[in-house]
């Protein structure tokens, strides 16, 4: 796929005051200061379409993107919406700003019609953390399709950046027959491949 132009459009604060239904919509959610702006940046090619910062939760809305793009050279072009999801976990923002950011993340992914498919954002760097692995088990049951993006690869050595993914597909097999398909990234080389399994 090759990304032609991507927009910002709207920032909500609950999912029924987002755009009207007509496009699908990608969105992507991880804990927070996960380098979630910096890969969406990355994929789209812009420096700055999502705003990328230091202090942990600063994505507050639900953020779309509208997005056109194409399969092939001279294939058809398709728009669709990329949405921006605010960190979940821990952030330096009153208790109340927390439970409104879970009401909203809640609501969204769970009542969002036109919501296709989930990016679960995790840091590479570090060996699997309870609130990841909650996170993706509450997706599994509610029947939300996502996949596993593993960030920030280039920060730490391979050997431990496959360890830490191994880690945490060990922890899901105690309990899931199926396990997601899987995407190791790194934003600041432009990388990130998909896979179907990890040995």
């Amino acid at each position: 796929m090759r990304i032609l132009s991507a927009e910002y459009i709207i920032s909500s604060p609950s999912f029924d005051k987002c755009p009207p239904g007509g496009y699908p919509e990608f969105a992507f959610i991880g804990r927070s200061n996960v380098g979630k702006s910096s890969l969406i940046n990355m994929l789209t090619g812009q420096r700055n379409l999502a705003k990328t910062s230091a202090t942990p939760g600063k994505t507050q809305l639900i953020n779309h993107f509208l997005v056109e793009s194409t399969a092939a050279q001279k294939g058809p072009k398709e728009k669709w919406f990329l949405v921006d999801l605010p960190g979940y976990g821990y952030a330096k923002r009153s208790q109340s700003d927390r439970r409104r950011w879970e009401q909203m993340i809640d609501g969204y992914l769970r009542k969002r019609e036109t919501l296709n498919f989930v990016f679960v954002l995790i840091d590479a760097r570090h060996p699997p953390q309870k609130i990841d692995l909650a996170f993706a088990s509450q997706l599994d049951g509610w029947k939300v399709p996502f996949a596993l993006v593993f960030t920030k690869a280039d920060k730490e050595k391979p050997g431990v950046v496959k360890r830490n993914v191994q880690l945490f597909l060990d922890e899901l097999k105690k309990t899931w027959q199926f396990l997601p398909q899987l995407f190791v990234t790194s934003a600041e080389k432009k990388s990130g491949g998909g896979k179907k399994c990890w040995n």
